[in-house]
This record gives structure tokens, C-alpha cells and sequence, in this order.
């Protein structure tokens, strides 16, 4: 310990394992693991508080650890978060005051952190302000790992890979304690490689990490710190709107949506971090000016171009419009908690109700792929079918609730009306009330039936419309060489896949429409435009 104490003198502490003591002396480290608290979330604004840097052999074992907290200059920001606070820093050192010990911790190693592009931004962010030239630093992100090592796993923060790899997190959002997570996490990686193909980045990173060179020393003076309200503000493509609570289901729905969902529904892959932090940001639902500023600098860290950006937040809407869907439909506060979600993320409203459509069909479509056929002998004339509206007279809410009609009506996407209209297919009632509803529906000739007969008609549920005739139903067209040619569409995915569950067609949830649907939708549309032309 005498070494490192003169080493590192006042202001960073050291702990190494009485267990690995003997082994310290004569095992050259082979990582070294980092972790970082800040002030914010932007490299370019924000100030490391503190920093852990854990150093393991090749087989993830620790071999020494050491921590330090910094003076930031400034506020030290969510305190609730990294529990640090005003006075815990006053008389920390300075990062450039420590630099100089830090860089022979680091060097010739390759880095592992979790979100490592988030904790290298600010490494290198630090550095760069003391005054030193930061050469390019291999590194190995444990998030981006957790996806060859871990590929079941839906959400990918510390916590999740650490609670599926039984690694305990103790001290979580300390720069130390998630550092020694982190390290666990590594060591459980490269001991996978037992039974699984060791990734192929966590390997190039030692070579590359063994090439890199670092200056002795800072070769200018250090930067000085602008006080925060003289920091240029930038124009960002995030809109933000005030601070309010958000309607609860739809926070529940965000807490437990999937980035796995967002990934399927298209967004690009190496927007996953990004999507991450965005969706944290939105848990509250809004987005502040200083969490925006903070994801345009992660859109720079991780170089995600503008296409990238406005493809993930499609993404986002559209998971986040399935994940409404699911209880049956979208209500009235969710839809505008959902336009008011979508205006931060720089969509319009007119995109939203797209989205619900969309998600709507898909939903549609799995419950179409359920549905049996009438059973022989039916003599409780049309059937009731997806997407069909019908409304509820004449008996109490209670004894609704007891029959459960409306909440099934909408798990198996009937949509229940507050009024009738000229579009409602049934007017469900006992015949105990003869109110408005009722009368429109006499006068509109609309069908009424009993609570008992409707749960029947609900219980056979069937598809939107009969199947498309038989002469739309061509083959595709097959290419000189024999093969089928690629089939495609002017017209919009969801109107694509909304005429095709109305048609009886298995429509995918999500993704890739099959060409065998565009191409029915085509032969179809041209029908149908013939037909109007010739008469």
C-alpha cells in the first residue's frame, strides 16, 4: 500500500483484496474497469464528480481498485440520484490535479464500462479540459456485450444484467460500486467462454488497447470553466414542453415497455443507449430543457445522423402505441398523453393517430389469427366481427361490470360508442331504459340485441369482413429466372396491413409486410379502379 499511497497522496482512495494481495505483485492487469458519477448528462456541459477505476486479470478477478471525487467547479446536480452532495466536494481535488496519477492507471488497457460511450465522453470531456491531447481509447461496453452474452434480456442497465448474472450491485449510482458491478459483470462474460463464443469486440479490444500511446503530460494550459448561464444554448430537434404529471397507465406502459420492442418496430441499433436515457427522461413525462440538451450530446457522442434520430423516435411512439393497445384500446387520456409524448419527440399529432392505426391493425390481426369459425347450424343471424361498434343502453354500470361485455368488447377489439350512429353495428340492452340511444337506433334501423345474445355473438367473434374474393387472389409475379420479383406499394404499411386483416389475410404484427399481401392489396386496388372507371 506504501506504493500506491505515494502514488495517489491525498484525495483517492485505494482498496485492494487481502485475498489477491500476493497475487497483485505479480499479475499484470489486463482490464481496467471504469465507472463515472456527473453533474448531468451531457459530456460537453456536465462535470465528472467521481470516478472508479477497477483493474482485473484476465480472468476478471479484481487485482486493485481505486476511487476519487472531484471538485466539479459548479453545482453538483441530481444529488438524489449519486447521493453526493455540495459539501461532499468542496475540498475535493480538481481533475487536473490528478491527471497526471490517473492516465498510468489506464494506460495500455483496454476500458470496460457499462454505456462505456457514455463514460468515455466524459473521461476524455475531463481530460481535454486539463489541458491534455486524449489519443483514441479502445474500449468495451458491457451493455453492447449483454447482447451476445445475455440476448434474452428486454432492458439492459446494470441492474437487469447484473440481477440475471446473480452479480450483486451494491452501492448502485457510487462510482465504485457500480464499478466492482461492472467488473463482476466482465468476469462473468469472459467465464462464459466455457460454453459460448468469446465476442469478438471484447477480444480486438486488448490488441487494439496495447498501440495506444499517451502524453506525459497536459501540452496546454487548462480550459476554463464558463459559469452555466454563459453557455451557448443550442436548437434541438427534441421539443419541450412543462413539467406535468402524465396519465399513470401510460407511465406504467413506458416503465415496462421493452427496448427490445422499439428495436423490433425498427429503430437502428446503435440508438439503443440513446433510447435508454430518452426513455428514463420520459418517465416523468416530459422532457426538461436540460434533458433534451443532454440527448443532443449523446446524439453526437453516438453519431447517430437525423434520419437515425427521427427513425427511433417513430420507433418509440409506435412500441409505446402498441403498449397502450394492449388493454383493448386507446382512451381519450391516453391519446393525448400520447400526442403530447410524440410533440417532444418532434412528431405531430397527425403521425400519432397514424401510430394508433397501425398498432390498431396489428392488434387486430393477432386477435384474427385466434378466431374459429362460426360454429355449423348458426342461426343468431350476422355475426358480430373485429372492429365493429356497437354501444350500451338500459342497464347499470354494475351489473356491466358484473357481465364484463365492455371490458371483453375491448380486449377482443369491439369498439364500444358513447352514441349511435349510422357506423354502430348493435345497440346492446335489457330493455329497462328507452333513452336516446335507443330511439337512434330505431330511426336508424340499427340491430338490438339482449345482454345474453351479445355475449354469445361475442363469444364467436369473427374477422373483419369475409375473405377477399377468390379472382384478387393472383399468384405473384414470377421473374424470367423463376423466382418471385419484388412486389411494392405506394400506399402506407398500416393502410396495407389495416386491409388486410379486414380481408382475413394473417397479418404480421409487426414488422415486414409479406409480399404476398402487397402484392393481393395491389391486384385489388386495381380491381377496384377498374370497376370505378368502367361504370
Amino acid at each position: 500500500m506504501g506504493w500506491f499511497s505515494r502514488f495517489f497522496g491525498s484525495g483517492a482512495e485505494r482498496a485492494v483484496d487481502e485475498s489477491s494481495a500476493t497475487r497483485t505483485l505479480a499479475t499484470f492487469p489486463q482490464f481496467v474497469v471504469m465507472d463515472v458519477e456527473t453533474t448531468g448528462l451531457s459530456p460537453k456541459k456536465d462535470r465528472v464528480l467521481e470516478l472508479a477505476l477497477v483493474r482485473v486479470d484476465q480472468q476478471g478477478e479484481v487485482i486493485d481498485e481505486w476511487s476519487t471525487r472531484f471538485n466539479p467547479e459548479g453545482p453538483v446536480g441530481a444529488t438524489h440520484i449519486h447521493g453526493i452532495t455540495q459539501r461532499d466536494v468542496e475540498r475535493a481535488p480538481l481533475f487536473r490535479d490528478l491527471a497526471t496519477m490517473i492516465v498510468p492507471q489506464i494506460a495500455g488497457l483496454p476500458i470496460a464500462a457499462h454505456n462505456a460511450r457514455f463514460d468515455l465522453s466524459f473521461l476524455r470531456a475531463e481530460f481535454r479540459r486539463a489541458g491534455w491531447d486524449v489519443p483514441w481509447l479502445p474500449a468495451y461496453c458491457t451493455l453492447e456485450g449483454s447482447r451476445h452474452y445475455m440476448p434474452h434480456l428486454d432492458r439492459r442497465r446494470l441492474v437487469d444484467c447484473c440481477w440475471d448474472a446473480r452479480i450483486p450491485l451494491n452501492d448502485a449510482h457510487s462510482a465504485l460500486g457500480d464499478a466492482r458491478a461492472t467488473a463482476g459483470l466482465l468476469r462473468h462474460y469472459l467465464r462464459s467462454h466455457r460454453r459460448t463464443i468469446p465476442h469478438d469486440a471484447l477480444i480486438s479490444t486488448q490488441r487494439q488497447a496495447a498501440t495506444v500511446v499517451w502524453p506525459s503530460a497536459a501540452s496546454r494550459p487548462p480550459l476554463e470553466v464558463l459559469p452555466e448561464e454563459a453557455q451557448p444554448m443550442r436548437s434541438s430537434a427534441l421539443r419541450r414542453r412543462p413539467a406535468k404529471p402524465a396519465q399513470p397507465a401510460l407511465i406504467t406502459q413506458l416503465a415496462g415497455l421493452s427496448l427490445e420492442d422499439v428495436l423490433d418496430e425498427g429503430a437502428p441499433e446503435g440508438s439503443l443507449t440513446y433510447l435508454e436515457t430518452l426513455l428514463n427522461a420520459l418517465e416523468d413525462g416530459a422532457i426538461s430543457e436540460a434533458e433534451a440538451a443532454a440527448l443532443e450530446d449523446l446524439i453526437d457522442v453516438f453519431e447517430l445522423t437525423g434520419a437515425d434520430v427521427a427513425t427511433a423516435h417513430r420507433s418509440l411512439a409506435l412500441a409505446i402505441a402498441h403498449k397502450a393497445l394492449d388493454d383493448g384500446h386507446v382512451s381519450r387520456e391516453e391519446r393525448t398523453e400520447l400526442e403530447a409524448l410524440a410533440l417532444s419527440l418532434g412528431l405531430t399529432s397527425e403521425v400519432v393517430a397514424a401510430l394508433i392505426a397501425e398498432a390498431d391493425a396489428a392488434r387486430a390481426a393477432r386477435i384474427t389469427e385466434k378466431l374459429e369459425q362460426l360454429p355449423a347450424g348458426w342461426s343468431h343471424g350476422e355475426p358480430l366481427r373485429v372492429g365493429d361498434k356497437v354501444a350500451f343502453t338500459g342497464f347499470d354500470g354494475r351489473e356491466r361490470e358484473r357481465l364484463g361485455l365492455e371490458t371483453r368488447s375491448h380486449q377482443l377489439g369491439v369498439r364500444v360508442m358513447g352514441n349511435v350512429s349510422g357506423r354502430t353495428s348493435m345497440v346492446v340492452t335489457d330493455g329497462s331504459f328507452a333513452g336516446t340511444k335507443l330511439a337512434r337506433a330505431h330511426e336508424l334501423g340499427t340491430r338490438v340485441v339482449d345482454p345474453e345474445l351479445y355475449a354469445l355473438l361475442l363469444k364467436h367473434l369473427q374477422p373483419a369482413q369475409s375473405p377477399v374474393p377468390q379472382k384478387s387472389q393472383r399468384a405473384m409475379p414470377i421473374s424470367a429466372a423463376g423466382t418471385p420479383t419484388a412486389v411494392r406499394s405506394a400506399a402506407s404499411p398500416s393502410d396495407i396491413r389495416a386491409w388486410g386483416v379486414a380481408n382475413g389475410f394473417a397479418v404480421s404484427v409487426r414488422g415486414r409486410l409479406s409480399a404476398d399481401l402487397i402484392g393481393a392489396y395491389e391486384l385489388a386496388s386495381r380491381d377496384q379502379h377498374g370497376s370505378d372507371t368502367s361504370g
